[in-house]
């Protein structure tokens, strides 16, 4: 059995950047989305940072957060 890697810190002595943190994406009720599997769709509901209800006309799904494939239109 193995244990996964720690994440590599970043010294600041260091000669190379940091690696850059992607910024959190934050969705309100009512935001209009796109997403790469549904298509469009709008946000009718909020799991304080865990997961967005959005509505896609025929159906409607709960996406996770981070939110990797759904972008704010």
């Amino acid at each position: 059995m193995t244990k996964p890697a720690a994440p590599k810190r970043h010294l600041p002595t260091s000669p190379f950047k940091a690696p850059v943190t992607a910024p959190l994406k934050h969705f309100a009720v009512g935001d209009k989305v796109t997403h790469d599997m549904y298509g469009l769709g709008r946000v009718i509901g909020i799991e304080a940072g865990i997961a967005a209800l959005v509505d896609f006309g025929s159906t409607q799904e709960r996406i996770l957060s981070p939110y990797a494939k759904m972008t704010k239109l």
